[in-house]
């Protein structure tokens, strides 16, 4: 074999007809044929992160090593490589504090006594606000102008903050408030599918790839493009030139068979598609779909599907560049010169198009799925993966409701659950006055067509409009206890809704559209009345909320809200139709028409034909040109904010949105850090399987009475500005405060107790683990944190292991880690532990008495190597066990003994320390 690979032997040229642009590439085919044969036989995903690392080899990036750990495929080595992304994508609740750690970054190498203008992102950043707009109004034409309007007024100083950043950073591009969710915004306009650089004489072109502040990323890859979810930590690195390292990963091949039959939408696939995948074990593998029924499912079909790999474990949910792809990239508005690039070049690189065959692809492992199988499903109610057939529904709910929570379930006696208690409709939904609705367990509260999982599909909102047209021409209403809300992914939604005359219907619903952004599905559902609130806490109900979302984890949609099931956009407003989710929507009549007739679902549903026939009509490739044309260069509510133009931010310390951060000050004492061994630690909480990023970063709500709401009350911020933890994430003194204090969180120290607790050692006096926490670091007391199987899964959001840190923990215990959580807790200095084959809290009696030791050195925490753990029980016996390092390469090494990325970023720019 060659000692080096020629890049004048790989390097092709070519120009598209009629153009005197030169275009140039780093050939696949050619570099198969002459050093790597097998490589035409790797997945197509595959052989896109191959070509990065080898375009990177001839950059003196990566290493001839690298290149070689894909010649062993389909084996697959532990060893990583470094992956080059092409640009970031942030939304503003990851984003904020991202920008905020850069400002406080050029404020620490200036105090370094160098340039500032050295932090600059490397590569294109594109920022989204689309997480911080709440459904404080419904069922109101000018619920969108309102809640538009509200949200300005809670975060002005965060979208000063904004503005400030898009003028210091020259490679920052910021998308205001009221232009879409970031995933939808970048399939209908950000996404090019290809990238370039000038390399001489012609412009060197690679496939677009992408890393995302937000777990749902992956949507992209529906449009055939590379890429997913990383923490904020993660994301800062690579747009500052470091390498994203990963292992090869495995490649699962799912063989798509036959067509989705009529009434059955792309929802009910990607549902069943995460139940399937879950059981098969997919998590940190990438899907990649292959077979002849994916030729039928269109890019917002594909995009439906590939949006929920977090859901279904995978890194990514991966459909190649082919004819649909192209179909999409002319129908939403983009340049024709453009669309003949992709095509030219994914030809050119064997990159286009997929196989139908079994063995045409060396894939790890191989699933198949007949789609004439799938059937209308829901998901819940507390996990996306856990699947039921729309007629499932009812009895399951009756069974959860009297299962006891230690199986899962809600303790209601079952003489309880027929009750139903009298309340008032919203005042503003135009009912005849004096008048009562009824409501009790299974009684949907909350119905809103929201996330980019859905509504990016127009297909889906269509069948939704379609559905509520022939609900009101029967007589149907919506019970006044249902508070519902449409939140399109994208003006474009907005748009061909009123073309077709269906958003009216919608209206009439009660469905008028309240803002553009995740809301719901990100726990910005906004309050109930104050009557139903208070029925709840009082009668201690399970009702219920119908979401068209990706996310319904525990506490996640509504604190008080304690069933969330997940459903497409038709879906929803036939369930807010029923009212309940005890009402078998497949047999019994959704309601009574103004004849005095039963209607069933099966008589409102749109036909696929109807659907098509509106979608022909409604949407148009000069909408997609229009809308994102006024909507970012004539956002007049945007250009009126005022900001700081300077290099450096000025921090003000009356800001209660916007904080310098403490992650710089122990690098700019001057000596580079060293671990050191954790010794006689305290647990801060000992907790079970699948604890997810929900129950670690402050999400949704500030309580009144939390550390959090303390704190902003003690700076005189009224209750009802407290807004979101999400939208305080540059505020560290908020989120350390609500760390660890989902109010569904189960701390095992103390029992029969939820919420952020714990109990100090030695005295075993119960308090908040916020107060603990500081009462250890007054003690000068190392921390750890000891958890089961799937720890940090769920969205990718980096104060889960930025206020795991500033809370003192100095390692987490788990059985298994999500694998962007554990890379953030590196991220952070934070080490993880995993627990060996056979060990966990329960086989080794742990119950938060102990002092634990780890007497680390620099030798022992190395990837891949057996930590010891000295457990000192209250009888003064000790017990050593042996726990596995999860620090799995030399960068991620590098990071953690210089206390974490940013750390060590500082420390490049003031020792010029090499990039990784």
């Amino acid at each position: 074999m060659n000692s080096f690979f020629n890049l004048s032997s790989v390097l092709k040229t070519f120009s598209l007809p009629g153009s005197r642009t030169s275009f140039s590439y780093v050939s696949l085919p050619e570099f198969g044929k002459l050093f790597f044969p097998q490589l035409e036989r790797l997945p197509i995903s595959l052989r896109i992160i191959f070509e990065s690392v080898l375009r990177n080899y001839f950059e003196k990036k990566a290493s001839k090593e690298d290149v070689e750990k894909f010649f062993s495929w389909p084996r697959v080595s532990k060893e990583e490589i470094p992956f080059y992304v092409g640009r970031i994508l942030l939304q503003d609740f990851t984003g904020v504090p991202l920008l905020v750690d850069l400002a406080a970054l050029r404020d620490a190498v200036h105090k370094g006594g160098k340039d500032p203008k050295q932090v600059e992102p490397l590569i294109p950043v594109d920022l989204v606000v689309d997480h911080s707009v709440q459904v404080d109004v419904f069922g109101l034409d000018k619920a969108l102008e309102y809640n538009l309007k509200k949200e300005l007024e809670r975060n002005i100083q965060r979208y000063s903050f904004l503005k400030w950043a898009q003028s210091a950073f020259s490679r920052l591009r910021i998308f205001p408030p009221g232009v879409g969710i970031c995933h939808q915004v970048n399939l209908e306009y950000l996404a090019q599918g290809i990238l370039s650089q000038q390399r001489d004489n012609s412009l060197l072109l690679y496939p677009d790839s992408v890393l995302g502040t937000d777990s749902h990323t992956t949507m992209i890859n529906g449009l055939g493009i590379v890429g997913w979810g990383v923490g904020g930590i993660e994301a800062e690195a690579a747009m500052l030139g470091e390498a994203y390292y990963m292992s090869i990963p495995e490649v699962v091949g799912v063989r798509l068979l036959g067509s989705l039959r009529e009434g059955v939408m792309a929802t009910d696939l990607v549902l069943t598609l995460t139940e399937k995948l879950r059981k098969e074990g997919v998590v940190g593998k990438i899907v990649e779909f292959f077979g002849p029924a994916v030729r039928s499912l269109s890019v917002p079909d594909r995009a439906t599907v590939a949006n929920m790999a977090p859901e279904y474990g995978a890194t990514m949910g991966f459909f190649p560049v082919d004819d649909q792809v192209l179909l999409y990239f002319q129908q939403t508005g983009r340049e024709k010169n453009l669309v003949s690039l992709v095509e030219h070049f994914y030809k050119a690189q064997h990159l286009f198009g997929f196989s139908t065959e079994l063995d045409d692809r060396l894939y790890s492992q191989v699933v198949e799925l007949h789609l004439d199988t799938i059937e209308p499903s829901v998901a819940g109610p507390r996990r996306p993966q856990d699947r039921l057939s729309l007629p499932e529904l009812p009895q399951k709910f009756v069974s959860l409701l009297t299962q006891p929570p230690s199986e899962q379930g809600y303790g209601r006696e079952p003489e309880k659950i027929e009750k139903r208690y009298r309340v008032s409709p919203y005042p503003f939904l135009k009912e005849p006055k004096g008048r009562w609705e009824e409501i009790g367990d299974g009684s949907v509260v909350i119905a809103a067509i929201t996330s980019c999982t859905n509504t990016s599909n127009p297909l889906a909102m269509i069948g939704a409009g379609l559905l509520a047209k022939k609900a009101v021409l029967r007589g149907l209403k919506v019970p006044g206890y249902v508070k519902t809300s449409l939140a399109p992914g994208s003006r474009v939604v907005e748009d061909y809704l009123l073309k077709s005359g269906l958003q009216e219907y919608l209206d009439r619903l009660g469905f008028q559209i309240v803002g553009f952004g995740c809301t719901t599905c990100i726990g910005n559902s906004g309050p109930l009345s104050e009557e139903i609130e208070q029925l709840i806490k009082d009668k201690e109900l399970v009702v219920a909320s119908v979401l068209s979302g990706n996310r319904n984890f525990e506490a996640r949609i509504h604190p008080f809200v304690k069933a969330n099931f997940l459903m497409s956009p038709p879906l929803v407003v036939a369930f807010a139709l029923a009212g309940t989710v005890l009402k078998n929507l497949w047999a019994e009549p959704l309601g009574i028409d103004r004849e005095g007739k039963e209607v069933f679902l099966k008589d409102i549903w749109p036909s696929s034909e109807e659907i098509r026939e509106v979608l022909a009509c409604a949407v148009s490739p000069e909408a997609f040109k229009r809308l994102y044309s006024e909507f970012i260069e004539k956002n007049l509510f945007w250009e009126a904010i005022d900001y700081q133009t300077a290099v450096l931010y000025a921090w003000d310390p009356s800001n209660t949105y916007i904080q310098y951060p403490p992650f710089f000050e122990e690098s700019l004492k001057g000596d580079l850090r060293q671990p050191v061994p954790i010794l006689g630690a305290r647990a801060l909480c000992i907790l079970g399987d699948s604890i997810t990023t929900d129950h670690i970063s402050p999400a949704g709500t500030i309580p009144l009475k939390s550390p959090a709401g303390s704190y902003l009350s003690s700076l005189g911020v009224p209750f009802k500005d407290f807004n979101s933890y999400g939208s305080r994430r540059g505020n560290h003194h908020v989120m350390i405060r609500g760390t660890f204090g989902n109010v569904r969180l189960k701390n095992l120290m103390v029992k029969g107790k939820e919420g952020g607790y714990t109990r100090h050692m030695p005295d075993g006096k119960e308090m908040s683990i916020y107060d603990a926490a500081m009462l250890y670091q007054e003690e000068k007391v190392p921390l750890i944190v000891l958890a089961g199987k799937e720890y940090g899964s769920g969205s990718s959001r980096d104060w889960a292991a930025k206020g795991t840190r500033l809370l003192g923990v100095r390692a987490v215990i788990a059985e298994s880690f999500e694998r962007i959580h554990r890379s953030n807790l590196i991220g952070m200095g934070v080490l993880p532990l995993e627990f060996e084959k056979g060990q966990n809290v329960a086989t080794l009696r742990i119950d938060g008495t102990e002092l634990f030791s780890i007497p680390q050195t620099t030798d022992w925490i190395r990837p891949g190597q057996r930590v010891s753990l000295e457990i000192k029980r209250t009888d003064g016996s000790v017990e050593k066990v042996f726990l596995l390092c999860r620090i799995d390469n030399e960068a991620e090494y590098n990071y953690y003994v210089h206390g974490g990325i940013l750390p060590y970023i500082l420390d490049r720019f003031l020792h010029n320390l090499p990039e990784h």
